[in-house]
């Protein structure tokens, strides 16, 4: 197969000068735009838009070309980290491809000779301290050459995610187990967590090989591991598609072998949660996000996520709050109240709420995952205008913000304008177009459009309660009532989805009068298919 027809389809320092004003920035060439008549609503998605615009940095101070601007963390967070920048770039793709691109590639091109990544670049240098990431660079990496043909980023993402995973094997396997360990509370970006009460923040020496002098430690965490799983798999993936079958097989075993390490080690069944292991070979028994990092990386199959979904995510009595994820189970007794700032001892992180699509879906939890963004969404439509909207917690219970620190979050306005497409929007991926239908939710009048490509436009006009869906101008179908519908490109239905709380009841008209009804209930899934005549 054609690589590139493949990807389409399918230790310097660094300082971080901002733009000289937001009015000098050249025209943002966004995919997809939203339009509403609720003025609030709109308001609030610009909002958005300009948080993310004044946290677009040129990235100044490393030898040779330079992979600038990029998107960097914002309030407070003058940088980009491992954890989280590939995946904010991802994200924000559809409205600045070159971001995403230069998220993936900073890193890459400040990759030590040895193999590590740093963990962060900001004014005054680059982080060498801890390894500090969740989403793996990797799977980031690979999605956004898949959506994007590019070809040197899937080249350079290989070669560089390779190197990066010998490094972890090589410094973060001292106890020979084949997980990945952590020596130090930044390693998982959990600051000011009970998970790691009494831990050093970072390793000796500003040296991440290093692990600190303390009985605890090294400890065998679940989520740096399935890190290590999710990129292995990445790699297997990136492997075919460069024609390496040999690498590809070997990547896919390597990834096997920790996925099991992590289920036989790392997991409690009695409890159906997974826990840190420490030195002395002791749970370290505080439930927390921990677990969905797991479940981002779909280390565990569908039966085993049905059970911990019940007892621990959609229970509300541990992670199922009004305001949901908190970042340690409500029901735990390390709860930290009253809620610090900067704590991943108990709110509900923005980044949270923005990696929930990468498990939600996949374990087909479509209309929970509709109900988490709806909260956020309506928590971020309450909080202050402006840019002072966007902050990185919110108290799970009440829903509100945490003031103190800065606002400008990028996590924070990206969720809200990711939600609000996938809630109501129209997405497009693998050659099926994603119809979220949604009247009334972004207002009684509005608008998604989404350009496919220079001569392909998907758009969803909302009027009062109905619906209509195009392509190109030419109408595919109305709708009343709130379904998921995925189509081919003639408009053919082959899939519907329940993403309302309750159970649904929708009318779906074709454009020569033929009326469909569904009757769907919240996370239901049904293959279908309704041909167009025209």
């Amino acid at each position: 197969m054609n690589r590139r027809k493949f990807v389409t389809g399918s230790l310097a320092a660094a300082a971080l000068l901002p733009r000289a004003s937001h009015a000098e920035a050249p025209p943002v060439d966004s995919d997809i735009s939203f339009t509403t008549s609720d003025a609030h609503y709109q308001a609030r998605y610009q909002s958005a838009l300009d948080t993310l615009a004044a946290n677009t940095v040129e990235l100044a101070g490393v030898p040779g070309p330079v992979p600038s601007p990029v998107l960097i963390e914002g309030s407070e967070y003058r940088g980009i980290w491992l954890e989280c920048a590939p995946h904010e770039g991802l994200v924000y793709s559809l409205i600045r491809r070159d971001i995403a691109h230069n998220n993936h590639m900073a890193f890459f091109k400040l990759q030590r000779e040895d193999g590590q990544i740093p963990c962060n670049m900001r004014s005054g240098g680059i982080g060498l301290s801890q390894i500090q990431m969740v989403v793996p660079i990797a799977a980031t990496a690979l999605e956004l050459a898949q959506q994007t043909g590019d070809e040197e980023l899937l080249t350079t993402a290989y070669e560089s995610c390779s190197r990066w995973d010998a490094w972890l094997r090589k410094y973060r396997d001292t106890r020979k187990t084949g997980l990945c360990e952590g020596f130090c509370i930044w390693d998982t970006g959990h600051d000011n967590s009970p998970r790691w009460a009494g831990m050093p923040n970072a390793c000796p020496n500003g040296d991440a090989r290093k692990c600190p002098p303390n009985p605890s430690l090294p400890r065998l965490c679940p989520d740096l591991s399935a890190t290590v799983y999710g990129g292995r798999m990445a790699l297997a993936a990136m492997a075919n598609a460069l024609h390496k079958p040999a690498d590809a097989e070997k990547w896919e075993t390597d990834a096997g072998s920790i996925r099991k390490t992590i289920l036989d080690r790392l997991c409690d069944p009695t409890i159906a949660c997974f826990y840190d292991l420490d030195a002395q070979n002791k749970f370290v028994r505080i439930r927390g996000d921990l677990l969905t990092r797991v479940l981002g990386e779909h280390v565990v199959d569908q039966q085993l996520f049905d059970t911990i979904y019940q007892r621990q995510i959609h229970n509300p009595k541990s992670f199922w709050a009004p305001y949901p994820l908190p970042s340690i189970a409500l029901d735990d007794p390390t709860f930290v109240r009253p809620i610090p700032r900067n704590s991943w001892g108990g709110a509900s992180q923005a980044l949270t709420a923005l990696r929930a699509p990468r498990w939600m879906e996949y374990y087909n939890k479509p209309a929970d995952l509709a109900h988490l963004m709806q909260q956020w969404v309506a928590a971020l439509l309450h909080a202050p205008d402006g840019i002072q909207a966007f902050r990185q917690q919110m108290d799970p219970m009440t829903g509100e913000f945490t003031q103190s620190g800065s606002p400008g979050y990028s996590p924070a306005a990206l969720a809200f304008i990711d939600s609000t497409w996938r809630l109501a929007g129209v997405r497009y991926a693998r050659n099926t177009f994603e119809w979220n239908i949604r009247p009334g939710f972004a207002g009684p009048n509005a608008i998604f459009r989404l350009r496919v490509s220079p001569i392909e436009i998907a758009e969803i006009r909302y009027s009062g309660n109905r619906a209509e869906l195009y392509i190109n101008n030419q109408l595919l179908h109305r709708v009343t009532g709130t379904l998921r519908l995925k189509t081919r490109r003639d408009g053919s239905i082959i899939e519907q989805a329940g993403i309302a709380d309750t159970q649904s009841t929708a009318m779906v008209e074709s454009p020569d009068g033929k009326q469909e009804p569904f009757r769907l209930d919240p996370n239901q899934v049904i293959g279908f298919l309704m041909r167009l005549n025209r």
